[in-house]
């Protein structure tokens, strides 16, 4: 075994941890996460806490010496939220992976930062139970990284995001103090709400050791169609007849003719060929048959084409479809992947005026959606390679998707974060006050300011 390299200055704080690593692999391995940002330089060590005692240590040491520490679990963010560089250890939490507790007649659950989305769901399963929140990457991503980035998904429509599934946190503050915030219970105002005020922090407050979390009642049953368009801008409207019936379906997604034209050639499938914007629909509980009739006669009157799935296992290969978008379109090159939300009733002004910015720019932007909740992914083709500098006339057009949105009384971002990538723009959402306020809060939680420097504020 190789001997291992301790940097003078993390001498003390190594000496307090029992996994810890300073080969150059590991570190270019951690310094970037799925945003593709390669920062300059590569950070001094990655260290890798069995507890949250160790977590204690860790900051209570980088604090007292000026450390600076960037948390990270399953490196499946999407803006360069955990990326590091030199001068900076990367906290790597995926190991602290286990669900503590699942207790079933609260329909409740306590899990380590580290554990997936996606065994959370599945360990709740045999409880007859679910865990809501379904961010695409639920087969990757961590439950602490979900709650880092208030992380949406396919059943937010119907299911709320993360910080609506998130009771209670179990927070390492940046001076090593140790908060609890929130409640088991299905009521209380007791003091302010610091637990939704960590939700979406992006590691700039504090270190998610330990998260309870609601689950809910596995479905009685649940229908599943797709609508095909020949336009998305048709699509994105009959999507508003829908909500605006009543009709609450458990998910509502959307995928423009570039996506679908994207997946056919990584998949082998021959979805463009059927319209020009795809609309996934499932309904599900004791009205889901009731709910999709009612879907389908509305979306028939918006001129689709509908499809029933014939059975669950067609149910799931439509979902899979809709889970495939952002990795079929990767395979054409690098991208930038943006995510605005708009107000729902603005959805389909939304997709026709990135499909405006991409005719204009000559930039190719493919949209896919969580149409239910005016979440739209435009996924930008980068025409650079993995470390070169973004051409001018791409990132002119991205900023005009910024701008669109705004304009529309809508968002930055709806689930990915800030991060890195769109720090630049935070002030012409927030205003200058509202980034003021914030900076101050940040300095309450972590007053020597180690925590993710550089992203989010």
């Amino acid at each position: 075994m190789s001997t291992k390299i301790v940097p003078e200055h993390l001498s003390g704080l190594l000496a307090e941890v029992s996994d810890w690593s300073t080969d150059p692999d590991e570190l270019e391995r951690v310094r970037t996460d799925r945003s593709g940002l390669i920062p300059d330089g590569i950070p001094d060590a990655v260290v890798r806490p069995a507890s949250a005692d160790e977590v204690v240590t860790v900051l209570r040491q980088a604090s007292r010496a000026g450390i600076r520490v960037v948390t990270r679990g399953a490196g499946t963010g999407l803006s360069g939220g955990a990326t590091a560089t030199s001068g900076e250890i990367v906290l790597d939490v995926a190991g602290m992976n286990r669900i503590l507790e699942i207790d079933a007649d609260n329909a409740t659950a306590r899990v380590e930062p580290g554990v997936i989305t996606a065994d959370l769901d599945a360990a709740a399963a045999a409880h007859g139970l679910r865990y809501a929140p379904d961010p695409a990457s639920a087969a990757i991503s961590s439950i602490g990284g979900n709650i880092a980035t208030n992380a949406g998904g396919l059943r937010c429509v119907k299911y709320g995001v993360t910080r609506d599934a998130v009771l209670a946190l179990d927070v390492v503050l940046g001076d090593g103090r140790r908060l609890r915030t929130g409640r088991t219970t299905a009521k209380g105002v007791a003091g302010y709400d610091l637990t939704s005020l960590f939700v979406g922090s992006e590691g700039t407050l504090g270190v998610i050791v330990e998260a309870t979390v609601k689950l809910s009642p596995l479905p009685v049953g649940s229908r599943t169609a797709t609508a095909l368009f020949d336009t998305v801008a048709e699509a994105a409207a009959a999507v508003g007849a829908v909500l605006r019936a009543g009709i609450r379906p458990s998910t509502l997604e959307l995928l423009d003719h570039a996506t679908l034209l994207a997946i056919d050639a990584a998949q082998g499938t021959a979805l463009a060929q059927t319209g020009g914007a795809f609309l996934l629909v499932q309904t599900d509980g004791f009205g889901a048959d009731h709910e999709m009739a009612q879907a389908r006669t509305i979306l028939r009157g918006a001129g689709a084409r509908v499809e029933d799935a014939a059975d669950d296992a067609d149910a799931q290969r439509l979902l899979q479809v809709r889970r495939l978008a952002l990795p079929s379109i990767e395979r054409l090159g690098r991208v930038l992947i943006e995510d605005i939300a708009v107000p729902r009733t603005r959805l389909a002004d939304a997709v026709t005026g990135i499909d405006d910015i991409s005719r204009r720019t000559g930039v190719k932007i493919f949209t896919f959606a969580h149409a239910g909740d005016g979440n739209l992914h435009p996924i930008v083709l980068a025409a650079a390679g993995p470390a070169d500098p973004i051409p001018a006339h791409v990132q002119d057009a991205v900023n005009e998707v910024f701008g669109l949105a705004l304009r529309l009384g809508g968002t930055l971002t709806g689930e990915h974060g800030v991060g890195v990538l769109k720090r630049p723009w935070l002030a012409d959402e927030l205003g200058d006050t509202g980034l003021e306020v914030q900076r101050s809060l940040k300095t309450v939680f972590d007053p020597a300011g180690i925590l993710n420097p550089g992203k989010a504020l």
